[in-house]
């Protein structure tokens, strides 16, 4: 389970928890009829824009149906949404999972490292994409043009130096993104949504891209890795002007559409994105601790881990990370745990969920320290509630 859109418990109101996990346990349904039971893996927060978009158009007609009780859900049952919008999900999971597993082969790092995993690895990239084209053409999507979009970010990346655009990066992201979003109004019975979707979906993708650069931007100096930031020469703190400005782009593009029902989108689109921004930029009032606290912590953590003697993140093969992530996912441990280790590098992390606001702490307003001068959902009128 990634992506930025991340669900946060404290953030999230409680009539719309089930609306939220019916978009999950529909998409995680999907990869499992379409693609099989190890296609689960690949579920994407990110991609239940997609889902929740076309059900924005449809409103009350939007398909679904009674699902029975799963370990991640607590062994409840659960209205799930079904049809184009998860299908739509689903093909989108699976091309970005593919697309990692090949990255991972070409460098020849993370799970591919290991004697015996890079052809493994190989193949279930080849077998994802496969089935991604498989969905996609089962709801009239042209799979080829994000295929190729995908294949040309490497390309990309490769031509990149210092002195280059950072939209040159994230130009194929954008593309494929908006091409992703443009059919989520065809599936919806909206094709005058498709422009404004369009534009939505190329602010989403680079929205995602540059946050993802961003969160890795320390641990990718740290070994040696290449980041689109350090490549480009802007860095984070070049990089926050243009998410500001992709998240505005976002906002706006869907205010343009026609929908039928703005609350899915405006908690995944809006409130999570904006949250998604605070966490790695400190600009919102989203978080109960102040960024420079947050970030200082994480520093001091690198620094514990450097020199103690007796920590070694212990690396595990492919199948044993599997075993691992099966484990903590079907625990909660991804999302609820303060710490755990994470399945294949063995390192240290924080559930997804540790860093979200207590409801009493969400609103720290107007030039107070806590709330970096931004408002949440409180009576002083400024622009940012």
């Amino acid at each position: 389970m990634f992506g930025m859109l991340a669900p946060c418990p404290s953030r999230t109101p409680d009539d719309l928890k089930p609306r939220w996990m019916g978009h999950f346990c529909g998409l995680c349904l999907e990869l499992r009829d379409d693609a099989g039971q190890l296609a689960r893996l690949t579920t994407n927060y990110d991609a239940l824009a997609l889902s929740v978009l076309v059900e924005a158009q449809l409103g009350g007609e939007s398909d679904s149906r009674d699902a029975g009780p799963c370990a991640l859900r607590g062994m409840r049952r659960q209205t799930v949404a079904t049809g184009g919008g998860p299908r739509l999900a689903a093909t989108a999971s699976l091309l970005l999972a593919s697309a990692k597993l090949r990255d991972h082969v070409e460098d020849g790092d993370g799970i591919a490292a290991r004697p015996g995993a890079r052809g493994l690895a190989g193949m279930t990239a080849n077998r994802l994409r496969t089935k991604a084209v498989a969905i996609g053409e089962s709801i009239g999507l042209d799979v080829d043009p994000l295929v190729a979009a995908v294949a040309g970010q490497r390309e990309a990346e490769a031509a990149c130096g210092a002195g280059t655009p950072i939209t040159a990066v994230t130009a194929p992201t954008e593309a494929a993104t908006a091409e992703l979003f443009a059919h989520a109004a065809v599936l919806g019975g909206r094709p005058e949504n498709a422009g404004a979707f369009r534009t939505a979906g190329a602010a989403f993708g680079r929205l995602a891209h540059l946050l993802d650069a961003a969160e890795d931007f320390d641990e990718d100096a740290a070994r040696g890795a290449w980041n689109p930031l350090a490549a480009t020469g802007i860095g984070v703190e070049g990089a926050r002007p243009l998410v500001h400005g992709a998240l505005s782009d976002l906002r706006a593009a869907l205010e343009s559409a026609a929908l039928i029902d703005r609350t899915m989108t405006g908690l995944l689109l809006d409130r999570y994105a904006r949250h998604a921004v605070s966490k790695r930029f400190g600009t919102s009032c989203a978080s109960y601790r102040h960024p420079d606290e947050r970030r200082e912590r994480r520093r001091e953590r690198r620094r514990d881990h450097r020199h103690d003697d007796h920590y070694h993140a212990r690396r595990r093969g492919f199948w044993a990370g599997l075993c691992s992530f099966a484990v903590l996912a079907c625990t909660c441990q991804l999302c609820c745990a303060e710490h755990y280790q994470g399945p294949w590098s063995g390192r240290s992390r924080e559930g997804c969920c540790r860093s979200c606001c207590d409801c009493c702490e969400c609103c720290q307003c107007c030039g107070d320290r806590d709330g970096d001068g931004c408002c949440n959902g409180c009576d002083c009128g400024c622009s940012c509630d």
